[in-house]
């Protein structure tokens, strides 16, 4: 990704830009088929200063107007006449949101690939984990027992939604930006659209109705699509790190010499690629922000908003890049601990099977009166630091109702697990649409 937003790559899909366009109007008549040769061989980023047209651009307002000039002179010095067709009927805009767009889609490629790992990893890791135990947890305290499959599954579909977010947003969402000074394609009379559609091919980008120049939903679009990944990113992060906690222990980020350690403290495991993830989560939505609020433009061409998504854009794709590349590492290296989990379950000394009790003499008691007597129950566990299973075993309103292998058989934890299994094929299978 750094190599995609890299300046030297940008100024290059502006030059593609800039060739193709050339060699468009030249199939159509607009310009002499002679002009070509010259136009792309100039059309290389190694031959342009980038410091020298970034100082420019801080002066003429953007990086275009400098670069279509040092264009058109290095044109001019081995083809005079075909200079003087170089960036014909197009705009500044049109040669950098085409940049954008091409960057985009060479960075989505990038993401879907990745995706693709981490959906692999966490599903062969939930079809491997679908019958090991663990605390489902929430508000941070013990819930019900689940299958860690069941979670592992969530994760891959959750970044297989990402996945089909972005394949939508590359097919629909990336087109030709090309309409001239004020988005009407003027100075190219009655060919404006011929040039337009044929150009859309030559890049291989979807030629929208009309120019968009201050219409900026597709880039907006784009960010919401990328600060969701990163999102999710964040939450599977957030789960390993606290499952990665001395006191859960449950879970580990893959180990190596020289990760995760500490400073001063030898015996740390740091989880160094969810604090990666984290972090990235934690400033894409800001980023998103900002491309949000630069689609208030004003008029036909604008000036502020329009500035301020070219830091913002490629700085959300690092972001959403390194949060997705963190968690690659831990889909395909996470390390599980199951028997930690199954002694998590024990922890609470039964409580977690609280409902799977009340449930039982619901149908017995009725709802209500099977709620307060196992909430009873469980409060003279607590305090009597007794197994809930011991307290309901010795209480008569209990033995009345349920048999002693009744009882016991309500504390095993994956035997209350409802419709886990069925949920994990559902998940399983949804990778595959």
């Amino acid at each position: 990704m750094r190599a995609i937003c890299d300046d030297a790559t940008t100024l290059q899909h502006m030059l593609d830009f800039e060739a193709a366009l050339a060699r468009v109007e030249a199939a159509v008549g607009v310009i002499p088929a002679a002009a070509i040769s010259a136009i792309e061989t100039s059309c290389r980023a190694d031959r342009f200063d980038l410091a020298a047209l970034a100082e420019a651009a801080t002066r003429s307002g953007n990086l275009a107007i400098p670069l279509v000039k040092a264009l058109t002179a290095d044109v001019a010095q081995t083809a005079p006449d075909a200079a003087r067709y170089v960036h014909w009927g197009a705009t500044s805009q049109d040669v950098i949101d085409t940049a954008t767009m091409l960057g985009l889609r060479a960075a989505i490629d990038t993401l879907l690939a990745d995706l693709d790992r981490a959906i692999a990893g966490f599903a062969k890791l939930a079809e491997h984990h679908r019958h090991t135990a663990v605390v489902a947890r929430t508000w941070l305290q013990h819930a019900l027992p689940m299958p860690f499959g069941l979670k592992l599954a969530e994760y891959a579909a959750a970044l297989h939604r990402s996945r089909h977010r972005l394949a939508r947003l590359r097919a629909d969402g990336l087109a030709l930006q090309f309409g001239g000074a004020a988005g009407t394609l003027a100075a190219l009379g009655d060919k404006g659209l011929l040039v337009a559609e044929q150009l859309a091919k030559e890049l291989d980008l979807p030629l929208p109705d009309a120019p968009w120049h201050t219409h900026r939903d597709r880039i907006a679009e784009a960010a919401s699509v990328l600060a969701i990944l990163t999102g999710t990113c964040g939450k599977i992060a957030r789960d390993v790190s606290l499952m990665m906690q001395t006191d859960v222990g449950e879970a580990f980020e893959p180990s190596g010499a020289g990760r995760g350690g500490s400073s001063t403290m030898p015996h740390k495991r740091n989880p160094v690629a969810s604090a990666s993830a984290l972090g990235a989560a934690t400033m894409a939505p800001n980023l998103a922000a900002t491309i949000f609020a630069a689609q208030v433009q004003d008029h036909e061409r604008s000036a502020g908003p329009w500035h301020a998504e070219w830091p913002t854009l490629p700085s959300l794709l690092l972001v959403t890049s390194g949060a997705l590349a963190a968690i690659v590492d831990i889909a395909e290296g996470l390390e599980v601990d199951a028997d930690r989990m199954r002694s998590n379950l024990d922890t609470a000394h039964g409580l977690i099977m609280a409902e799977a009790v009340t449930f039982a003499l619901a149908e017995k008691l009725g709802k209500s009166d099977a709620h307060h007597l196992v909430e009873a129950a469980s409060k003279k566990a607590v305090a009597e630091k007794k197994h809930l299973r011991d307290v309901l075993s010795a209480d008569p309103r209990v033995t009345a109702q349920l048999g002693a292998n009744a009882i016991a058989k309500l504390f095993e934890p994956m035997d209350y697990q409802g419709a886990s299994q069925a949920l994990i094929d559902r998940l399983l299978t949804s990778l595959k649409v």
